[in-house]
């Protein structure tokens, strides 16, 4: 019998009794004269443990709270998705192990056979639960329902089918999928934040279970033994969050850690020079890029004229002026200097081969000259005055590089403040639109091109999920009628050649300035090897022994 279940909140459900959190203990780890750099060998529950080091705090538990790439790698370990993406961003299947298309607005999900934490079954109803709660996550910041908009109903088949209905046809629901983690049903209506952050609701079915957090400290987990997949090599899992570049090299160093994330470019050489350290790397998904305020027409915050005057007008509405900023960076020179090669230059949010890449989209070339040429046209022949805020603990060398960017805008006139703060403090600013130019990142997680478009460069709509990260507030009407089709054309060449006309229209226009893609580039401790994931993700289960 089939039972259709509509898109809301669910009703009360009978709740089991969480799960026991059992206690771990937190091992000391050598020295680098007596420890595993050092040649020492792991013994015991040492060598079950895997310690990761972090570079960015999680801002919460709650696998629905907050679409931050820290948060989605921790939760990569506890929960799971209907559609996992292997190593290079391809999708495959992870608690559904196939999808079809049964019309043009229904989709068909196979489900696999699976226990949570608490020995509760995986079934279709965790499904419709778990699409329902994502919209109404309460004080999301960036909320994950750009994700779960396409989906207006769900029926229920039996335990292991469940049908997702959309409004119009709209291929890239299994892509959307990818990016949302299910936790059961029953948690009950509404479970809080709070619940996942002290463990109470944290339950998943992922390879490792939750056992503690300390906030911008670390995550204890330990296997679960009750997976369905492969069983992972670790018994423990402890997840430490270090922040600071040098802190993190060293921790690795000094056998503190076994695995660190986003090394330093300027460690780079020493750490390939050391036979005690592994490297893996990949040229990622994550766009690196400044934000410039389309929000305002008049007056717009730390921008003045040459001599500190207020302008009557925002420049950076002006498409020559922002084609000026662009063309006064040496995108080269960042990548060479600042990111000692641990970058490439870029003019768009792919990566080359990436579905929807656009190869004739290249970099802005470094033309100071033509640049001054265009502020001039643009009626600033003596440039102005700009504060460029950004992160200072965020991405890598994310303070240097707005320095740098500083540097070369000054040079065509336009006198540059830096100003790089704490990321908790920077992005709750940016949300609010209270800076003119600032630098972000974003990873393309489903690794086509309509991820970006929808939530960075769409015209800002929150009821029907579009722009939900377009802290810039562009809009382009033009962008948003090719968007619009792209989402609605089923056949994957048409829709690919839609998208990439969307994406050239837009920068056409500059909406946001690009520098570079990240590479993501992983150190692991001498006997231990990772393979690298365009999407920033760092698993332990993929933290391996080397053969």
């Amino acid at each position: 019998m089939k039972r259709l279940v509509p898109m809301k909140r669910l009703g009360p459900v009978k709740r089991l009794g969480p799960v026991k959190h059992l206690a771990i203990a937190i091992l000391a780890c050598g020295t680098m004269a007596g420890g595993m750099m050092a040649g020492g060998a792991a013994t015991g529950a040492r060598a079950q443990t895997l310690t990761i080091a972090s570079s960015a705090p999680v801002t919460s538990i709650d696998p629905h709270y907050h679409t931050l790439s820290p948060n989605e790698s921790l939760d990569s370990q506890i929960y799971e998705r209907l559609v996992d993406r292997d190593a290079a961003g391809h999708m495959i299947p992870g608690l559904a192990v196939s999808w079809k298309l049964r019309d043009d607005t229904t989709w068909e999900f196979k489900l696999r056979s699976a226990t949570f934490h608490d020995g509760t079954p995986f079934t279709a109803q965790d499904v419709a639960y778990t699409l329902a709660r994502v919209p109404h996550v309460k004080n999301s910041p960036a909320s994950f329902a750009i994700y779960t908009k396409a989906v207006t109903g769900t029926e229920i088949v039996d335990d292991h089918t469940i049908l997702l209905h959309t409004a119009t046809p709209y291929p890239l629901l299994p892509s959307d999928l990818s990016q949302i983690f299910i936790i059961p049903h029953t948690l009950g209506p509404d479970p809080a934040t709070e619940d996942f952050n002290s463990g109470k609701d944290a339950i998943g079915t992922g390879p490792f279970r939750f056992i503690s957090y300390r906030p911008g400290d670390r995550i204890e987990m330990e296997r679960y033994d009750g997976y369905w997949g492969p069983k992972p090599h670790w018994k423990h899992v402890s997840y430490r969050i270090i922040s600071n570049d040098a802190a993190r090299t060293a921790s690795l160093l000094a056998g503190d850690t076994d695995i660190i994330e986003f090394v330093p470019p300027d460690d780079l050489p020493k750490l390939r020079a050391d036979s005690r350290v592994s490297l893996a790397e990949v040229v990622g998904n994550r766009a690196i890029f400044l934000w410039l305020d389309h929000s305002r027409t008049g007056p717009t915050p730390y921008v003045t004229g040459p001599d500190g005057e207020t302008l009557k007008v925002n420049p950076l509405m002006d498409l020559r002026v922002r084609q000026a900023l662009s063309l006064a960076i040496n995108r080269q020179a960042i990548v060479d200097r600042v990111m000692e090669g641990a970058a490439v230059p870029t003019a768009q949010y792919l990566s080359p081969g990436t579905y929807s890449y656009v190869p004739d989209l290249k970099p802005t070339p470094y033309d100071p000259a033509k640049a001054k040429a265009l502020l001039a046209a643009a009626g600033y022949p003596k440039g102005f005055r700009i504060t460029l805020h950004g992160p200072n603990d965020r991405y890598v060398n994310d303070a240097k590089i707005i320095q740098a960017v500083g540097q070369m805008w000054t040079r065509i006139g336009v006198q540059t403040t830096v100003d790089a703060l704490p990321w908790n403090s920077f992005i709750t600013q940016a949300g609010k639109q209270d800076y003119a130019a600032f630098l972000l990142g974003w990873g393309t997680g489903t690794g086509e091109g309509t991820n970006p478009l929808r939530a960075q460069l769409a015209t800002w709509d929150p009821s029907r999920g579009l722009g939900t990260a377009n802290r810039g507030r562009y809009s382009n009407p033009a962008v948003d009628k090719l968007l619009a089709q792209a989402l609605t054309t089923m056949d994957d060449g048409a829709r690919e050649k839609v998208i990439q006309q969307a994406m050239r229209e837009a920068m056409a226009d500059v909406p946001v300035i690009m520098l570079h893609l990240q590479k993501n580039i992983w150190a692991t401790r001498k006997g231990l090897v990772y393979q690298a994931r365009v999407d920033e993700e760092t698993r332990a289960v993929g933290v391996k022994p080397a053969e």
